[in-house]
């Protein structure tokens, strides 16, 4: 703990954010830091507790109220130690995670957790600031080689701790750039790209070969690997998106989510998108259809490509103001959010369902919707959407965005060819124990084995599938899970 009296004499204080007229001129991170004494204060407001609930909210078990304790003592150096030993990329998770930690601090019964989050980053950018975050090569080499396919957080994390281990890793990307979502799902708004760069040139500089521009299952054969490597590592995302099946899908201007985001990464690194695939939102009434993170990420994207109005649809109700502590806390908790991008002047609407999408000489102009009530028989039973009389109503559209979230892996491909197993919903079977899937020699990790979840879950599992693999070539490892 900080400081015994911390939590009694400092009240919570969070980063800040740039003026929404400023921010959204730009693509640049805009985030106001907070300076070395007040972080120190909020360290100090971590309690002795007893049971630190922040260490089970967080999936990759975070060690919060050490690191929160250094950093009141400006320890920091030892603190960012502290937090790699649970976690590679701090700086990603310092930005992009939710922070379940926070809704699971003991603060948060009275609404007032530790910024666990803010300092978590703070102590990351330090770490790269002060030249502490440098490269860790493995002290001798063991000969096995590994394959691992995907270079989203679950693929970095997982190449990362084996080449550690003292593995030759090889990181496939389908894509011309290494990072995956993180490099072309989330804006450079939340996230510069410089970040994941950095880390390259360390994984480089461990052992880790990348590998872009190679499509498992198109470029090369899975099959291929699979005789080559000692081990494969499938640790790709769950790409398949949801559809909205409804008339009118077919025209110009519905697009996934992931069709428009990636564009505009594109962009911002230098890239030139060909006018005849560009999808912009400049001078456009946008909707984005559902309410989640990425489609948060379309909203914040479509203003500053000036867009002339954004409305967000979601079909589920509008969740309460306050959660019932009681019922929930440490757990997540459903309650109102507004994300830094909707603050921005989305428009949101709640139990609304689209019937169909209308279109003029080929490309979307409105969207015909309703308004719904969630009904259940009886206790028990399963909510029912019933459309409200009278409630049905039509919102203009030159763009239309569907980010209703996402299936599973593609199966195509890869997984066709492999004949891996898929459990129920349609992800890669394997479990937490030693990641193994139905195929001798090949393991799955982060959301092509778990389904659609967070950055941080992505790098717990790609943390601990390394120790598996690490245990299946040498019978024995000595990779933190």
């Amino acid at each position: 703990m900080g400081k015994p009296t911390g939590f009694l004499e400092y009240e919570r204080q969070d980063r800040t954010y740039l003026p929404v007229e400023k921010r959204v001129r730009n693509w640049r991170e805009f985030i106001v830091e907070l300076p070395d004494e007040d972080l120190g204060r909020q360290g100090a407001r971590c309690m002795d507790c007893g049971i630190p609930f922040c260490h089970d909210g967080c999936p990759v078990n975070n060690i919060i109220p050490d690191w929160n304790h250094l950093v009141f003592e400006s320890r920091w150096r030892a603190a960012l130690e502290v937090l790699h030993s649970t976690n590679n990329f701090p700086e990603v998770t310092g930005r992009i995670c939710p922070a379940p930690c926070e809704e699971a601090c003991t603060l948060n019964l009275n609404d007032d957790p530790v910024t666990i989050k803010t300092i978590e980053c703070s102590i990351a950018d330090r770490g790269w600031s002060d030249g502490w975050i440098t490269p860790q090569p493995a002290s001798r080499r063991t000969g096995r080689r590994v394959a691992v396919v995907g270079s989203g957080p679950s693929g970095l994390a997982c190449a990362q701790q084996l080449a550690r281990a003292g593995h030759a890793v090889e990181l496939l990307e389908k894509n011309d750039r290494i990072g995956g979502l993180l490099r072309y799902g989330i804006p450079d708004f939340k996230m510069e790209k410089e970040i994941i760069d950095r880390r390259m040139r360390q994984m480089e500089a461990e052992g880790v070969e990348f590998r872009a521009g190679v499509h498992v299952g198109v470029d090369v054969s899975v099959h291929a690997l699979i005789e080559e490597f000692d081990a494969v590592v499938l640790a790709g995302g769950a790409e398949e998106p949801r559809d909205l099946p409804v008339d009118g899908r077919g025209l110009d201007g519905v697009h996934f989510a992931m069709e428009f985001l990636p564009q505009q990464n594109r962009r911002v690194a230098g890239d030139v998108v060909p006018e005849e695939v560009a999808i912009t939102a400049e001078g456009k009434h946008v909707v984005v259809i559902g309410g989640g993170d990425t489609g948060s990420d379309c909203i914040g994207t479509s203003f500053r490509q000036g867009a002339r109005s954004v409305t967000q649809l979601e079909i589920l109700p509008r969740p309460p103001d306050q959660e019932e502590k009681l019922l929930t806390w440490p757990n997540w908790p459903l309650r109102f959010r507004t994300s830094s991008s909707q603050a921005e002047g989305a428009e949101r609407d709640f139990s609304v369902t689209t019937g169909t999408i209308h279109g003029r000489d080929g490309r979307v102009r409105a969207l015909a919707c309703s308004r719904i009530e969630w009904k259940q028989d009886g206790p028990g039973s399963r909510p029912q959407m019933v459309k409200v009389e009278g409630g049905d109503f039509e919102l203009p559209a030159d763009l239309v965005l569907l980010a209703m979230g996402f299936l599973h892996p593609v199966h195509e491909g890869m997984l066709a060819d492999l004949g891996v197993e898929l459990d129920p919903r349609g992800n890669v079977l394997a479990d937490t124990n030693d990641y193994r899937t139905s195929v001798d020699g090949v393991f799955a990790c982060g959301d092509m084995r778990r389904g659609q979840s967070l950055v941080v879950w992505a790098i717990r599992e790609g943390r601990q599938a390394a120790r598996a693999v690490d245990e299946h070539l040498m019978g024995r490892s000595d990779l933190p899970r």
